[in-house]
């Protein structure tokens, strides 16, 4: 670590056995008397953008507000209420790639714009997709590029949907048009690569056995540092460093209540939370730490996948997800699915007011960062691809205003909206896929 006319380069990392601890932005970091102290909510260096994919769609009518303005939220969006004003509803967005119509092309669709290629075999063929455009763009000023997130085991192969290969519904991400991403799913290793000091699954095995907590060879790091900081990022770096010890804690109490019980469900991990909504919590936590620290300021996250027969008795929803979104128009299934979006967006809710909680530079985590919500499929029932739910949250450094619903009579390609977002966290691109323009509605800040 080398500290230079008593400011921290941002880049700085507290090294330790296995350990390579970022740091959140610090005063000490923003040099005296520059632009960026002046203005530190414009930089872009603080521009963040994530995803967050939802499967099978939407109950409209306890989704779509009334008017114009974001007062009063629907049911499924009520968890929203207190980060509103950092919040863009957006109806009438279309998805006309992802026909014909199926869970497969929804998924896969959804941040490619494009139209996957038939085949059950490994001869798949999709699009770079809206994410990895940012990565290549300024993923190579963090650690991570890009963080690949999901709650399921997505590892099934062969013939998933209609004739679609598995790997268009379990990936997320692509960085070219024959290159999946695969998500992680599993807190611990997500946890590793963020805060482990790289090598291989086998020696960072091998340095958690020789320390109890993987912050414990780095606390005398911070203690020196911390000497050298005001009061302010003393309090910032405690804060940090304390909520990386609380998700440590929360995965490796996970992982002891399930040693004694390896068989999990289906498609989760051994070695997480019993309960969706903890493990949930923890993806989102992660995602936190991540951006907080700048070790990546791309995220993508499948909080569901598609076809996914998860239940939910939690929230008063036994039956399995996807039977239940074949509706029919029945109004006890209808009510059910607008039950499990509202769950969905709970989580979302918690996660957008942990980050407009964290001070930053002139603002908030939350005011640096982007986040685009939902799913490639509308009407589940019909496996249509119009009228996406699609929830925009953030204030990407200045450059966009909340509050309000944006409501699209003619259908408005989701590509459109990709292009406005990645040009609204400073990635100038000027077509994305099928996209025909902006969403012009999200310039007028």
């Amino acid at each position: 670590m080398f500290i230079t006319k008593n400011a921290l380069p941002r880049r700085t990392l507290l090294r330790g056995l296995g350990t390579a601890l970022s740091l959140p932005l610090l005063d000490a970091m923003i040099p005296s008397l520059t632009a960026a102290e002046a203005t530190p909510a414009s930089d872009e260096n603080l521009r963040r953008i994530g995803y967050i994919y939802t499967p099978m769609g939407f109950n409209p009518a306890e989704w779509t507000p009334g008017g114009e303005s974001l007062d009063e939220l629907p049911s499924s969006l009520s968890p929203l209420q207190s980060v509103q004003d950092q919040l863009c509803v957006i109806t009438g967005m279309d998805l006309q790639n992802a026909y014909p119509g199926s869970h497969a092309t929804s998924n896969a669709a959804f941040l490619s714009a494009a139209q996957a290629k038939l085949t059950e075999s490994s001869d798949y063929y999709l699009g770079t997709t809206a994410d990895q455009i940012a990565a290549k763009h300024f993923g190579n000023q963090t650690q991570l590029p890009s963080l690949e997130l999901a709650m399921d085991l997505l590892s099934t192969v062969g013939q998933c949907d209609n004739g679609y290969a598995c790997v268009y519904q379990n990936n997320l991400s692509w960085s070219s048009p024959t290159t999946p991403l695969p998500s992680e799913a599993h807190p611990r290793i997500v946890f590793e690569q963020l805060f482990g000091d790289g090598g291989t699954p086998a020696q960072r095995a091998a340095a958690l056995h020789r320390r109890a907590s993987l912050l414990d060879s780095v606390t005398l790091e911070i203690k020196r540092l911390q000497q050298r900081l005001g009061g302010s990022d003393r309090n910032k770096i405690e804060q940090y460093v304390e909520s990386i010890r609380e998700v440590e804690r929360r995965i490796e109490h996970a992982m002891q209540t399930t040693q004694d019980n390896p068989l999990p469900d289906l498609d989760r991990p051994v070695g997480v939370p019993a309960a969706y909504a903890d493990h949930a919590r923890l993806m989102f936590d992660l995602q936190l730490l991540a951006f907080q620290g700048d070790i990546t300021r791309i995220v993508t996250f499948q909080l569901a996948r598609e076809a996914s027969t998860r239940t939910y008795p939690e929230i008063g929803v036994p039956e399995p997800h996807h039977p239940v979104t074949h509706h029919g128009g029945n109004p006890e299934k209808l009510a059910k699915i607008a039950k499990i979006n509202q769950f969905h967006v709970s989580l979302f809710a918690e996660f957008l007011q942990k980050m407009d909680a964290i001070p930053e530079g002139n603002g908030t985590l939350l005011d640096h960062s982007l986040y685009l919500y939902g799913s490639g499929m509308g009407d589940s029932d019909a496996h249509d691809h119009k009228n996406l739910p699609i929830l925009v949250a953030g204030g990407a450094a200045g450059n966009m205003r909340g509050g309000r619903h944006i409501r699209y009579e003619h259908p408005e390609p989701l590509s459109n909206l990709h292009l406005t977002l990645l040009n609204k966290v400073g990635v100038p691109l000027e077509k994305f896929a099928d996209s025909t323009g902006h969403v012009n509605a999200l310039f007028d800040v």
